[in-house]
């Protein structure tokens, strides 16, 4: 089968690679339909090369059609059409039974001290074969992949995998109060998504980036927006203004380490590429070396006794943090990889009752799979208005 596969820093190849095969006989073989490719992706193109092996399939946004089923499977049946959540979870576990199925206990990569495993993400998270590629091995099929009904489009459903269950969470873990104010960092996909899950829900909202399409794309959903750009020195000042002089009630953090204004963190990002792999994971995991601006913000911004929802990447020992600050305006801070299972359940009936999130013209571009490094070079340096980007085998 082709697959898209890890090279190198900014090198990624469609190669042809060996079918995956059942292995465990509650194994699903799904063929892939669409697939996208995330922000957390430029993570891997860009900075997490140590992590990595030359080979490896990328991919964590799949969904397709089940061709074939292991012998326990009784959930699932060739045919069926099937999103697949980007952790690797039992549903069974301890974990998975708190709802927090990014910390399955069946997966964790207990070598590297890290939660549930994840499909295409580095072998701190276990190495797992990707879904950018033509068919995906998917383990615990009975209660992984989510089940989606036939006629609407892909675009409907795919992103359950990852953007709308982390979108989701993002606006859960803020806790904006009944009619309150949200502040999302970041107009990315899962800034995007947040923005239009909070303004379903009824709350105020006002989306902060640098990209022009992107603040434009906000504004056209009803979106306050402020060019980060026109107010890089007084945005706290700003929004306190838009807010009777408090500021939100809350905040998402939807940049993480990709965030601008830190030039000295960015230097450290390049030349942790540079390094052997073993000296470049030990400054990654030990040193800070993560872009901390939109969390400073974030943490200026919101009003005293609010809530940060963290749901931005960051890869590396982000350090350090402003103590005094978060205690002295007794900020919640709340975070983590996005509990997929947790959510579907919770989302699906926005989907199927019509398309209440937009979610059918949410991608920007539509490519593929051939094209998929073309299409990671382009949603790097945010050229052509993309935002997402869905690869199609």
């Amino acid at each position: 089968m082709k697959a898209v596969t890890w090279h190198g820093k900014r090198d990624v190849r469609v190669d042809q690679v060996p079918d995956p095969s059942i292995q465990e006989p509650t194994d699903v073989i799904v063929r892939v339909t669409s697939s996208g490719i995330c922000g957390s992706d430029l993570h891997l193109y860009e900075v997490l090369g140590p992590f990595l092996e030359e080979g490896d399939i990328l991919g964590h946004e799949p969904m397709g059609i089940v061709e074939e089923v292991g012998s326990e499977v009784t959930e699932l049946s060739a045919g069926n059409r099937v999103v697949v959540p980007f952790n690797v979870s039992c549903g069974a576990c301890f974990m998975c039974g708190q709802g927090l199925h990014s910390q399955c206990e069946t997966t964790q990569v207990r070598e590297h001290g890290t939660g549930a495993s994840l499909f295409g993400y580095t072998k701190l998270y276990g190495q797992v074969p990707g879904g950018q590629a033509e068919f995906l091995r998917v383990p615990f099929g009975n209660t992984l992949p989510v089940k989606v009904p036939e006629g609407p489009p892909d675009d409907r459903f795919v992103y359950l995998s990852d953007v709308l269950p982390t979108a989701w969470q993002g606006v859960e873990y803020a806790d904006v109060p009944d009619g309150g104010t949200l502040v999302v960092l970041g107009l990315g996909p899962i800034g995007d998504m947040a923005c239009r899950i909070a303004l379903h829900r009824g709350y105020r909202v006002i989306g902060v980036d640098l990209v022009p399409e992107r603040l434009e794309r906000a504004r056209g959903r009803g979106v306050e927006v402020l060019d980060l750009g026109e107010h890089e020195k007084d945005l706290a000042e700003v929004i306190r203004g838009m807010t009777d002089g408090r500021g939100p009630d809350s905040v998402i953090e939807a940049v993480g380490m990709e965030a601008h204004g830190s030039p000295g963190a960015k230097l450290a990002q390049q030349m942790t590429g540079l390094l052997p792999d073993m000296l470049a994971e030990q400054l990654m995991q030990k040193a800070g070396i993560d872009r901390m601006h939109a969390l400073y913000l974030a943490i200026d911004i919101v009003r005293r006794g609010g809530t940060i929802s963290i749901s931005g990447v960051y890869g590396g020992m982000a350090d350090p943090l402003p103590m005094l600050t978060i205690f002295d305006k007794q900020i919640q801070l709340r975070m983590g990889q996005a509990n997929v299972r947790r959510w579907t359940g919770e989302i699906l009936p926005l989907l199927t009752d019509g398309d209440q999130l937009g979610t059918e013209d949410f991608a920007t571009h539509r490519v593929p799979l051939s094209q998929a490094p073309e299409a990671y070079e382009m949603f790097q340096k945010k050229e052509d208005g993309a935002v997402k980007v869905l690869l199609q085998p």
